[in-house]
């Protein structure tokens, strides 16, 4: 069943007939050509025309404009009635301003901006402005801008250049209707110094939290892609605090799904020049925000062979280092949810895979039981690339996990787990016959 709903044309009148023949009368007695206005022929396929475009419209839109709008295409003026829908337009596109926030845009304007600096905007500035707060996108700037033109030099607004016959009045309303009346809904403004001070402020509450994001998906991709932008500043910034950068992940992976690829890009954008200007501190802030969105898959291999190296030489240490029982739990879970955002770099697949599956192994002393789980997800999800490397190492006395399995026969007992969780069909032929060897002696 379809989703959309069905609007209904507004039944109009039929045309008086009276009204055709009082204006060829009406010319007779000025004693000027019927030519000099709309034919009888235009007037009737103007008036035909309209209901398909008044649909448009929402009701609520459909005021004394465009009662007079209606009124003057029954008689075939049709430059009064393109001023008519014009005006309605620009009401409308001044409205939605309004709602976007005068505060916010007087931010975004970096300069002062009321109600008196609204209506003083002319039309081309007033359109230039909707551009910018992406009222109006770009298709509809360029059409809305020709309407302006068409209504300065053809309509009754102005001396004019020349008239309009029926159809280029219907296309000229069809744009008005479609790029400004047509939706009386729009996008509100963020107040910008508001949301820095918030996010900047003590931790969130969940309300708090939602209100922010609600604030932000009703705003435009614009300033949400500029709010974005500075949020992961915040958060890369050396002198931010705690609080205000879990604020930031916060907002940042609530709006995760939202986030178009343009945003993405300006996100990479701004790491990048981390990169280019040696800014190490906000450069490895900005790897820890893309791997805490889940973003990784975004950066390029040599940015991931530095996340998953550092994670995977972490849990190394602490495997090796005292109590590691107890320690390993939180690295083995973020070793598995690096894993998660997409494929291990090849640069580091050989070291990641001995280690997981030494430490899934244990050592003389036993294993992390608390870990397990992460260990056995990890390996489960293993590449048939990734699963061939295991085994090769597995049957290598020259490797960490070859040696430890030869010299620790508990090892070797709990490398049965291991391999019980390798799926026989991924298995690549060029160690199968290693890989049957291990089920045949564990079986």
């Amino acid at each position: 069943m379809s989703n959309l709903i069905k609007k209904e044309e507004p039944a109009l009148p039929a045309l008086p007939s009276t009204i055709l023949p009082a204006i060829t009368e009406l010319t007779a007695s000025l004693g000027i050509p019927r030519e000099v206005l709309a034919s009888a022929e235009e007037i009737e396929y103007a008036w035909r025309d309209l209901p398909r475009e008044l649909r448009e419209i929402p009701p609520e839109l459909r005021g004394e404009l465009v009662a007079r709008m209606c009124v003057a295409v029954s008689t075939g003026l049709f430059d009064g009635a393109m001023n008519y829908a014009w005006n309605a337009a620009i009401l409308q596109l001044r409205q939605k301003i309004r709602n976007f926030g005068l505060p916010v845009v007087a931010q975004i304007q970096q300069r002062d901006f009321e109600e008196k600096h609204l209506q003083e905007l002319q039309d081309s500035q007033l359109l230039e402005l909707c551009l910018k707060l992406n009222i109006v996108n770009e298709d509809g700037y360029f059409f809305l801008d020709q309407c302006r033109d068409v209504r300065n030099n053809f309509s009754a607004a102005h001396p004019t250049l020349g008239t309009v016959n029926d159809r280029e009045f219907t296309t000229f309303l069809n744009r008005c209707v479609r790029y400004a009346l047509a939706d009386s809904s729009s996008p509100k403004g963020v107040d910008i110094g508001a949301f820095i001070s918030a996010i900047k402020g003590p931790r969130f509450n969940d309300h708090q939290r939602q209100i922010w994001l609600q604030r932000l998906s009703e705003t435009h991709d614009a300033q949400r892609q500029m709010l974005i932008s500075m949020v992961h500043g915040i958060y890369c910034d050396p002198a931010t605090a705690e609080p205000a950068r879990l604020n930031s992940i916060d907002i940042c992976a609530g709006l995760r799904d939202r986030l178009t690829s343009s945003m993405k890009s300006e996100l990479i954008n701004n790491h990048s020049e981390y990169v280019a200007k040696g800014i190490e501190d906000r450069h490895a802030a900005s790897l820890q925000f893309f791997e805490k969105l889940g973003f990784l898959s975004l950066l390029n291999e040599s940015e991931q062979h530095v996340v998953f190296a550092r994670a995977r030489e972490r849990l190394w240490n602490v495997h090796n280092g005292m109590n590691n029982f107890y320690n390993e739990p939180p690295f083995a879970e973020r070793l598995l949810e690096l894993s998660q955002q997409g494929a291990i770099p090849e640069t580091v697949q050989d070291q990641f895979v001995q280690v997981v599956a030494c430490c899934r192994s244990g050592n003389g002393y036993g294993v992390s039981n608390a870990a397990v789980p992460s260990y056995d997800q990890i390996i489960r999800s293993f590449s048939p690339r990734e699963i061939a490397t295991l085994i090769r190492a597995a049957t290598s006395k020259d490797t960490l996990l070859g040696r430890r399995l030869a010299n620790v026969p508990s090892c070797r007992r709990r490398f049965k787990d291991v391999i019980s969780l390798i799926d026989a069909a991924s298995v690549p032929s060029g160690v199968k016959a290693d890989y049957d060897k291990f089920i045949k002696s564990y079986s």
